[in-house]
């Protein structure tokens, strides 16, 4: 590039931000490429979910009024709920072919607002729950490669109103449904006891009077089989099948809470040294917004949003947080695991709250987080996007290695004009640096097993990789990646397991035998379809599906 040519991209950057207020970006030395996909699916990606045939189910509400995408064949939906159109024929729910880039209006008949969601070891899409007539829903999906397969509603599916709630999969492949607003307890999915819902104090405890900052609480399977919750600024360890709190963990430093609405995200950080009696796991717990930035917000004082990140192992007998500085300040960012380990920081604002209009300076840069190197030196910032993704975005992994990222809509409807964050009804995807073509040579082709196949717990498995570079056989790795639900900040089921390899084995023609051996229990992985990637020198190959069972 010149550097007439230079100068003026950067000035027209300048110019093309100067009528909005201050967005955060930090480009020095940065990675990862953007790519618009769609000016418009005709929705804004509210909530989104990669399937097994490499398509993405997204969908926003059914109250926010007309979308931009009419439902096919003349179909229309009744509603006589407060606040929605009464015969509603746009669509607010669509199914995204990646491989294609094109997209098809799904019909869902009540309101998913807000909403949860989990993938089946069967491969179906379960989504829980919603607004209103919505609430006590139970939706499928279920994967197909013609045009007409559409969801499928239960109707009282669930036995509490659950709204900002969690979902995670268990070991014997039902969900648990974790909390919502001003439901303190947990239930399953399918039922099937008659106590239906179980109460689990821990949610009442932090839930702040006036701004609640507990829901859609951060939830992980540990190691042992039972479920790490997380809310408002804490965590406790509970066994779910006893309902039994059996550890709490300390306040993160500082006090300040990190769920919605003061919205920071979190991971269970990758699971590594399976083989290991002693197997560690940690979680990361990043951005968020100040105590009481909710109440301040909506009187038009918006806080500058939490610069911290806190992390702990989760399974230490006395465990610490530890706290690091990001680069960027932070509220409803999205953190998504990469198949080399990494943690991508993606979407939010730099102030303010989640919640209608309370979110101001978008930060437009993502930020890298390498869990491995020492403090200090873990973050990296990469390339901005020029689209604000404010409340209501999503992002989520594609097989491929990139990013999808989509949505944004602060207002209570749609509303594209005189308004400082308009609804925005795009995707984009953000190719992290891995993807770069110099990196080709380094990069494996997985051979075999071929996409779709099946594999068992605790046996040796082989994967035949292509690589035309040179290869350091000790930074040979094979990664299994859980695809999540993400909605609000949170990508639900988000599970990464490190394979490593037993043994490599050259073959000839830049050929190589790779030798791992698989999960060897459900608490560690639990049953279904994950996405498989042989990682060489940090960088990752297209991941296949495997089905574990």
């Amino acid at each position: 590039m010149s550097i007439p040519t230079f100068i003026f991209l950067i000035l027209l950057l300048h110019l093309l931000f100067a009528s909005q207020p201050c967005h955060l970006i930090l480009t020095s030395a940065a990675d990862g490429r953007w790519q618009l996909l769609q000016t418009s699916i005709g929705i804004s990606a509210m909530h989104m979910q990669l399937l097994r045939n490499d398509r993405v189910v997204i969908f926003d509400r059914t109250d926010f009024g007309k979308s931009n995408l009419s439902l096919p064949n003349g179909k229309c939906r009744n509603d006589l709920t407060e606040g929605a159109l009464k015969v509603d024929c746009s669509a607010h729910s669509v199914e995204y072919d990646v491989s294609s880039n094109k997209f098809r209006a799904l019909m869902v008949q009540t309101n998913v607002w807000c909403s949860s969601g989990a993938i089946t070891p069967d491969g179906k899409l379960v989504q829980t729950g919603g607004f209103n007539d919505g609430e006590r829903r139970v939706r499928v999906f279920s994967p197909c490669s013609s045009r007409d397969c559409d969801w499928q509603e239960i109707p009282n599916g669930l036995a509490a109103r659950r709204w900002y709630a969690t979902n995670h999969i268990l070991p014997d492949g039902r969900l648990i449904i974790v909390g919502g607003r001003r439901q303190f307890n947990y239930e399953f999915s399918p039922k099937n006891i008659a106590a239906n819902t179980f109460n689990l104090p821990f949610l009442l405890e932090t839930n702040d009077k006036g701004e609640e900052n507990n829901l859609y609480p951060f939830v992980f399977l540990n190691v042992d089989g039972n479920l790490f919750i997380f809310a408002n600024n804490r965590a406790i360890l509970l066994d779910y099948v006893k309902n039994k709190v059996v550890k709490t963990y300390p306040t993160i430093p500082g006090g300040d809470p990190r769920s919605y609405p003061s919205t920071g995200s979190a991971v269970l950080l990758p699971l590594k040294n399976l083989k290991m009696a002693d197997l560690q796991a940690e979680v990361l717990v990043c951005g968020g917004a100040p105590k009481g930035s909710f109440a301040q917000a909506l009187r038009g004082n918006f806080i500058r949003a939490l610069k911290t990140c806190a992390r702990i192992t989760i399974t230490d007998p006395n465990p610490k947080w530890v706290m690091e500085t990001m680069p960027l300040a932070r509220v409803m960012g999205d953190m998504i695991l990469l198949p080399n380990g990494k943690v991508l920081l993606i979407n939010g604002a730099g102030s303010g709250s989640a919640g209608w209009e309370l979110g101001q300076n978008p930060v437009l840069s993502p930020v890298l987080y390498r869990p491995d190197k020492i403090i200090g030196s873990r973050f990296k910032t990469q390339n901005p996007t020029t689209i604000p993704r404010m409340y209501h975005s999503s992002a989520t992994l594609l097989r491929d290695g990139r990013v999808l990222v989509g949505g944004s809509n602060p207002h209570a409807f749609y509303n594209f004009t005189s308004v400082l964050f308009p609804t925005e009804l795009s995707l984009e995807a953000f190719s992290p640096a891995y993807l770069d073509s110099k990196f080709n040579d380094l990069r494996p082709k997985i051979i075999t097993p071929k996409s779709m196949s099946g594999i068992r717990y605790n046996k040796r498995t082989n994967i035949q990789v292509v690589i035309t570079g040179k290869v350091a056989e000790n930074l040979v790795s094979a990664t299994m990646l859980a695809p999540a639900f993400n909605t609000h900040s949170f990508s639900m089921n988000q599970r990464l397991l490190v394979l490593g390899n037993d043994k490599v084995t050259t073959c000839g023609n830049s050929a190589y035998n790779i030798e791992v051996t698989t999960p060897s229990t459900h608490n560690l992985a639990p049953p279904g379809f994950y996405l498989l990637f042989v990682v060489h020198q940090n960088i990752p190959s297209q991941g296949i599906w495997v089905k574990l069972r």
